[in-house]
């Protein structure tokens, strides 16, 4: 039986481990947070002893961490790298900088660990329905060896390229969201205040050309108003629109379209809406559209 160890057993760490061990893998779990990883050791994974202990013991290692600096502090400055059998891999299934994301491939690579970024698309319902897409970059020649394990948790596997390609991709798939999640809650506003509902608004949406999975997926908390039932948090998607903005900025793209979308965050984040579901931009434009 191969053994996979996992870091991080939040929204979408713990649907993943749920799925590995429904394929029948061995799965060493970690978490800061105590009670995450006593549940999951109720249905059958085995909590680590120690970040370095479960790197020497496991065939895979899957990371789904909340922000860059904790993916490069766990792997490097704690040691799991250095701690991992040659010829391991690690996935890292985290939105990560697609600089670090290379660095971190490079000093894996010289140390004999094969690293590959698998960034996730599904969300937490995703993540425990196993139908998650997973967009890979890494070495070509190794790829074929995950494919057990990433459709053991994903629905859509899509090899993108070498290093950095799969969260090349998965920040610009964010800013999009990010974006249409915007631009859905402005109209919806606007057609309120013009006299129609915005569930008659949606419902046309959905019907013509500007049908959205983006509307499936966080529409119906702003229908609601259901802003704490969180599919993905605002502080995590103001996060990768930063990431994304660094990436396009650096290839000397205009983000003349991306940055009104990041300030409608920030400011979110600002009136404390950062735990909240990224659809509650919509409460920070009402707030601002509010007549005087």
């Amino acid at each position: 039986m191969e053994t996979i160890g996992v870091i991080g057993c939040g929204l979408m760490g713990r649907g993943i481990v749920r799925n590995l061990m429904k394929n029948n893998y061995r799965v060493l779990i970690y978490d800061i947070d105590k009670e995450a990883v006593q549940r999951l050791v109720n249905e059958g994974a085995e909590a680590s002893t120690g970040l370095t202990n479960m790197a020497a013991e496991v065939d895979y290692l899957i990371l789904s961490l909340p922000s860059p600096e904790l993916v490069k502090k766990t792997l490097v400055e704690e040691g799991v790298i250095a701690s991992m059998r040659v010829g391991t891999k690690i996935m890292d299934m985290s939105t990560n900088d697609v600089e670090v994301t290379r660095q971190l491939n490079e000093y894996a690579g010289e140390r004999g660990v094969n690293f590959f970024d698998c960034p996730l698309s599904g969300g937490p319902a995703g993540s425990e329905d196993g139908k998650l897409t997973i967009m890979v970059g890494g070495y070509d020649k190794v790829f074929p060896s995950l494919l057990p394990v990433l459709n053991s948790i994903g629905k859509h596997i899509e090899y993108i390229g070498p290093s950095g390609a799969g969260q090349t991709v998965k920040l610009c798939h964010n800013m999009v969201v990010g974006g249409v999640i915007t631009l859905l809650s402005e109209a919806f506003l606007t057609g309120e205040r013009s006299g129609v509902s915005k569930e008659k608004i949606a419902s046309i949406l959905q019907k013509g050309s500007a049908q959205t999975r983006v509307m499936e997926v966080f529409g119906q908390n702003i229908l609601d108003g259901t802003f704490d039932d969180v599919n993905f948090s605002l502080t995590n998607m103001l996060k990768d629109i930063d990431l994304y903005r660094n990436l396009a900025e650096a290839q000397f793209i205009p983000t003349y379209v991306s940055q009104p979308v990041d300030q409608l965050y920030r400011i979110s984040n600002h009136k404390g809406k950062g735990k909240q579901d990224s659809s509650a931009v919509y409460n920070t434009l009402a707030d601002i559209g509010k007549k005087g």
